[in-house]
This record gives C-alpha cells, sequence and structure tokens, in this order.
C-alpha cells in the first residue's frame, strides 16, 4: 500500500511498505534540474548533485563513505533536466543511519572551494567522456535541437566555461531559490515504520526556504533543425528525432507502445529491417521520452560511413509502411506484454519503486499503481496507436544529428 502525505515543515512523503523484503531504499527528490538554470550557471544542479558527495560539516567526503559502507548501504544520486534525486539503499535494520547521512549531505554540504576547483575538473572529464562517445552526444545534440527555444534544450552537464563561473555563493542562492520545501519529495520504499521515518525527516528539513517562485517558460514552436559534426571516428551515428507527448498525456501509453514496436527491442521493425535484413547497422533503436509538459521520439543508428544515405532512406521505408499499413493485432499484443513484464521488473527491487512513486509524485503530483499502470497499457487499442503514428511517420518533421568521418548534407537528404 501507498502512503502520501504532507510533513509538518510542508515536504510530502511517499511511503510503500513492503514487509517481506530486509532492506529500505530512501530518496530525496528535488524539482530541480537544467530547465532553471541559466546560460551562465548551466551545469549547476549535476554540479550541485556532485558536491553533496564532497563532505559536510559532521563528515568528510570519505567519512560519508565510510559511514555507508558501515550500514551495507548503496548511495548514488542523478540529475535529469526536471528533477535531481539523492537515494540510499540499506537494510531495514539501518534506516535510522541512512536517513542521518542523506539528511546531513542535504542540508550541511560544506562546499569547500577547494574541493569544488578538484570537481570541476572531474566533470569537465565527464563531459571529454560524453564527447568521445559520439552515441551519447548524438542524444544530446538532439535533445537540443528538437527543444530549441525551450528550457528543455539545456544541457544537464554544462560546460566548461559555465562552471567555472559556479562559486560557492552561486550554489547557496541556487539551493535557497531552488531547493525549496514545496518542491522537494521524499520518496521510501522497502521494510520501516511509517511513522518512524515522518519522524526521522519532519523537523530536518526547516531550514530550507518555503517556496519557489514560479518562472515563465516561453514554448517555442517545433520546426526541425540539422546538425553535422565531422570527427575522426570509425563508425557514423545517426539520430533522429521530434516532439512528442507529456508524461500525463492521455495517449502516453499508445506512443510507449508504438515505440517498442517500431524500434525498442529486438523483433522491432527496425531493428529487423535495418540490421537484420540490410546489415546496415549493428545498433539501431527507438525512444520515447516523457517530461512534465512535452516529450520527443527519437531513433538512432550507427552505421558505416558510406551508408548513412542507405540507412536514412531504410528508415523512411518503415516510417512510409507504418503510415500505410499500420500495424497487426499481433504487435500490439507483443508490445503490451513486453512493456508489462518491463515494467513488473522494475518493480522487483525497492530502488524501482522507490524511482517510481518519487517521480510520479515530484513531476504530476499523483501515484500510479501498478494495477493501473497495466491497465493503462491493456486498453490501447488499434486505433489508439493510428492516431498517435501520424506524430512520427513523415521523416520532413524530423530533426537530425549526425556525428560522422564524412561530411554530410543531411537536411538535403532529409528533406528530399
Amino acid at each position: 500500500m501507498i502512503i502520501n502525505k504532507k510533513l509538518n515543515c510542508g515536504i510530502r512523503i511517499v511511503m510503500e511498505e513492503i514487509p517481506y523484503v530486509q532492506s529500505v531504499s530512501i530518496g530525496i527528490w528535488v524539482k530541480a534540474g537544467s530547465v532553471d538554470e541559466t546560460a551562465k550557471n548551466s551545469g549547476i544542479s549535476h554540479f550541485i548533485e556532485h558536491m553533496l558527495f564532497k563532505g559536510t560539516e559532521n563528515r568528510s567526503a570519505k567519512k560519508i563513505a565510510e559511514d555507508v559502507d558501515k550500514i551495507g548501504g548503496q548511495i548514488n544520486a542523478f540529475t535529469g533536466k526536471e528533477a535531481t534525486c539523492y537515494y540510499l539503499k540499506t537494510l531495514a535494520s539501518n534506516i535510522d543511519k541512512a536517513a542521518d547521512i542523506l539528511i546531513d549531505m542535504f542540508m550541511n554540504s560544506k562546499f569547500d572551494e577547494e574541493e569544488m576547483e578538484k570537481e570541476k575538473r572531474v566533470v569537465c572529464e565527464e563531459i571529454k567522456m560524453i564527447e568521445d562517445s559520439p552515441e551519447d552526444d548524438a542524444h544530446d545534440i538532439i535533445s537540443e535541437l528538437i527543444f530549441k527555444g525551450n528550457p528543455l534544450a539545456k544541457s544537464i552537464i554544462g560546460t566548461p566555461k559555465s562552471l567555472q563561473g559556479i562559486t560557492r555563493n552561486t550554489i547557496k542562492k541556487y539551493i535557497s531559490e531552488e531547493y525549496t520545501r514545496d518542491h522537494i519529495v521524499i520518496s521510501v520504499c522497502g521494510r520501516f515504520d511509517q511513522d518512524h521515518v515522518c519522524e526521522l525527516f519532519d523537523c530536518k528539513l526547516l531550514d530550507l526556504t518555503d517556496n519557489k517562485v514560479p518562472k515563465a517558460h516561453d514554448e517555442a514552436v517545433y520546426q526541425p533543425h540539422y546538425k553535422a559534426k565531422v570527427k575522426d571516428i570509425e563508425q557514423s551515428h545517426l539520430c533522429l528525432g521530434l516532439k512528442g507527448l507529456a508524461l500525463d498525456d492521455a495517449r502516453y501509453y499508445s506512443l510507449v507502445l508504438l515505440n517498442n514496436i517500431m524500434g525498442g527491442s529486438m523483433s522491432s521493425r527496425l531493428f529487423q529491417n535495418i540490421r537484420e535484413e540490410k546489415g546496415l547497422a549493428y545498433s539501431v533503436y527507438s525512444m520515447s521520452s516523457s517530461f512534465s509538459n512535452t516529450g520527443y521520439f527519437n531513433i538512432y543508428a550507427g552505421v558505416s560511413h558510406d551508408k548513412v544515405r542507405d540507412a536514412l532512406f531504410g528508415i523512411q521505408d518503415e516510417l512510409t509502411l507504418l503510415k500505410k499499413e499500420g500495424i497487426t493485432e499481433e504487435e500490439l499484443e507483443t508490445a503490451k506484454e513486453q512493456l508489462k513484464g518491463s515494467y513488473i521488473f522494475s518493480l522487483e527491487n525497492v530502488n524501482g519503486r522507490m524511482f517510481s512513486i518519487g517521480k510520479n509524485m515530484l513531476l504530476l503530483n499523483k501515484i500510479y499503481t501498478a494495477e493501473e499502470v497495466m491497465a493503462s497499457i491493456d486498453i490501447v487499442t488499434m486505433e489508439d496507436i493510428t492516431e498517435v503514428s501520424e506524430m512520427i511517420t513523415d521523416i520532413h518533421n524530423y530533426s537530425g544529428v549526425l556525428i560522422s568521418r564524412n561530411k554530410v548534407d543531411l537536411k538535403k537528404i532529409i528533406q528530399s
């Protein structure tokens, strides 16, 4: 059973007790990410995530690691475009110590200037790592192109230049403005006592600002954009994408299922056509990603330098076939079973459940039970798939990214 309540301090907490497990996962979710940043402080949400592990008034970075190890715990964090999450999984008997570590990091981090300079170098290496992975780089760029003129276009990791402008005062100001109690959710899943967990957090976060000042975001009208990067690499990396659907859109599961049919598995149309039949790519797939107010659909293929045009035409053929003939009942039923299986598998550990309820409460202010999710998948009809198919079948609506050793006029090929 999932319990959703508001603590006396105003922070929301969602809890799911699983009495038969011996572990517990605690997450502190903050509705702050790259969408909340400016060009000047780009990457600050991600940098703060790093710095919370670098020492507090009570613990050094080494002591944090040691204290987590002493309770048999696993600690981590991640930053997205709309949210940041800090989480710790441990034995149920060590929940008090786990909460103390997380709260200490969250409330008492020192942001030591010497440590900040070292961590900036670490993040710069992370930026280089992404740039050295053309597949990751292509996905980052396609997101920027699709959401051009929208806060979602902003890079999560920032740039070396923007990182250098981040100071201790910049961080303190950002936390004061963005890490507010009305935009924080505590998510707990596993074996625990609900009242005790609420007591652990209720009075410990009072020093945070009460409310976040709303921001006005202009929604840019989508139009296709293209970018080609010439790089000395052994394979060309192609990414096509366009606007998709928000998390709470009634058509959300229809598009997720269509994505599965098009490029979500080894039996998908793109995999079977581009890789198995034509032998053009080792890796080819599609993705459907959603945010609070919008989303995007994209197709990726890693191909030989001389096969870029063939791969593009192969993808176009599959989109055209989808428009002309739609899908089969068998494909839809298979996709439903795959999606339900993947969803249930993700819930078979306390971290997966903690992520699910925490993210939904933070971004949608609603929690969906497993039964509701399964029902939402089951009720999708062939007509629903036909409706969302119209969003993705015209290749001329796609933005495109190509990272290749050869110079290619990507726009000319796509728009021809």
